[in-house]
């Protein structure tokens, strides 16, 4: 029951569609499925265009027939430092908010056996880790508002219950049939009037339980004005540990499979806050100093997946690749706690009402399967040229829980209602000068909403060098991606309220050492 409670709680939170800071089922499903190519410098340096591409452990993710290529063993670093710069526009105020991360989003070690056999030359084992997704995000925001506050809200989702089955006051007892913030909204007197009484420590109903009013509602003809403001912040990424083969056979057909582990950890921080309450009808009327509401989710797990590829070379200056990754299950837990303040003008003064422990939850969840398609072009022993396309359907991802009584039907109609299937593209070029390497490229991930509203493509430029030795090797490259999205900090019911647009781009600049032996 504990579990129904959050999700309840969570689909209403945050408005859909939003792509970067999710906090809602229906959300986190297109946020954990929307990984990122991954892999060394080099061939982030391409925009990812790997899939007909060998000799770098990259293929232990992308496409492993590429592993089939390798003629020696390597061990490699890769690490990164990004740069998050998010502009917030809220109310026709803008904020900006800038942050970097050191990070080490890649390691392999691969280990190549010669071939006894000339119809064989050769096989390599990789062992692989690879950041394929990254939460780290803060944003902060504000305005002035005069349409609804968070309180309007509260009332919307109190409408209909009776006292009794809210929990008794300040005893912070999870509900089992009702939102916990709500009940905290209540003991916090926000969707309810008081009784002039010092003395009274309890909130005081209106003698129609079925509505729910606040002292802080519009008169009529009034008109209300607020300042709100906001921080948000996420942390915590996706990474995929991967085991993988890869086979050569007479240098003209590789073929691959990875058995993969995937790991996932998200957490999301909100502060909301609405202070400077005016009412154009009573200038003088001031029951509310402010009020705070406090959220934290936290949610951790692993998964499996499966990866079969093949590249093959019908010509020396040539090569095609196909690759088809299954679905990753995951098993998630995530743990949810909330806190509602309210500072009183009067005798109340300020009243905290907090989550007793965190709610707690188990579940599993289902990624959709993908297939790339790629082709490499080579030009002599100057370089060559790829590109990608890459095929997923996000309405296919899927929770499950095998606990009686918890139902996730709605959340799976609205992953199907909602995302739809979408075909990516990458391109790359490498150019070659003795032991100099320069590289540029361009990914495109597509929008993935059914809506025309909105667009939450993703666009990155990058470009590179590395110099190739016989022994080491190290290569250099940066990315600059942006993406658009929106965020509410809370949704009526009718699908109005607050918006924050948010405009995101993020620099990396990442290296790769290999050592081959």
């Amino acid at each position: 029951m504990l579990f129904r409670l959050y999700k309840g709680l969570c689909a209403l939170t945050i408005c859909l569609p939003a792509a970067l800071f999710a906090q809602g089922f229906v959300e986190n499903g297109l946020l954990f499925s929307r990984t990122q190519p991954g892999g060394s410098a080099r061939m982030q340096a391409m925009g990812g265009a790997q899939v007909a591409l060998g000799g770098d452990y990259s293929s232990a993710l992308s496409n492993p027939a590429g592993l089939g290529m390798f003629n020696r063993s390597e061990f490699t670093l890769t690490p990164a430092l990004s740069m998050n710069d998010i502009h917030a526009d809220h109310l026709a105020t803008n904020t900006f908010n800038s942050a970097q991360r050191f990070t080490l989003p890649g390691a392999s070690y691969v280990v190549h056996k010669p071939g006894s056999d000339s119809k064989f030359p050769g096989s390599s084992l990789g062992i692989t880790v690879t950041r394929i997704n990254s939460f780290n995000n803060d944003f902060s925001y504000r305005g002035t508002d005069n349409l609804s506050s968070i309180t309007d809200w509260f009332i919307e989702r109190a409408t209909g219950f009776a006292p009794e089955q809210l929990p008794a006051p300040h005893n912070n007892i999870p509900l089992l049939n009702f939102d916990e913030i709500i009940g905290q909204a209540y003991l916090t007197f926000l969707t309810n009037t008081f009784a002039d009484d010092p003395n009274n420590t309890s909130p005081v109903m209106p003698d129609d339980y079925i509505h729910y009013y606040s002292e802080l509602e519009n008169l009529p003809g009034e008109t209300r004005t607020l300042n709100r403001s906001g921080n948000v912040k996420t942390r915590g990424a996706q990474y995929q540990w991967s085991l993988a083969y890869g086979g050569n056979y007479q240098d003209k057909l590789f073929y691959g499979a990875n058995f993969s582990i995937h790991t996932l950890r998200y957490e999301f921080d909100r502060l909301y806050r609405e202070d400077s309450f005016s009412f154009s009808e009573d200038p003088g009327y001031n029951p509310l100093d402010y009020l705070e509401l406090s959220e934290r989710i936290s949610i951790e797990g692993s998964g499996v997946s499966f990866t079969l590829g093949l590249i093959y070379r019908p010509m020396d200056n040539l090569q095609m690749g196909l690759s088809w990754a299954t679905p990753a299950w995951y098993q998630l837990t995530d743990a949810y706690s909330s806190s509602v303040t309210a500072r009183w003008n009067d005798t109340r003064g300020t009243i905290t009402e907090e989550s007793a422990r965190p709610l707690v939850s188990e579940y599993g969840f289902r990624t959709p399967a993908r297939f790339s398609m790629g082709a490499a072009c080579f030009i002599g022993n100057h370089g060559f040229i790829a590109a990608d396309l890459e095929w997923l359907n996000f309405g296919r991802a899927r929770y499950r829980s095998q606990v009686a009584g918890i139902d996730f039907t709605p959340e799976n109609e609205g992953i199907r209602n909602n995302f739809k299937n979408v075909m990516n593209y990458r391109m790359g070029a490498e150019f070659r000068k003795d032991i100099f390497r320069l590289r540029a490229g361009f990914n495109y991930q597509a929008n993935p909403l059914i809506s025309t509203l909105a667009n939450y493509r993703i666009i990155t430029y990058s470009a590179g060098a590395g110099i190739r030795l016989k022994t080491f090797y190290a290569d250099l490259a940066v990315l600059r991606n942006s993406d658009n999205s929106r965020y509410s900090p809370y949704v009526f019911s009718d699908g109005t309220g607050p918006a924050v647009e948010l405009s995101r781009a993020i620099t990396t600049i990442m290296t790769t050492i290999g050592f081959t032996f």
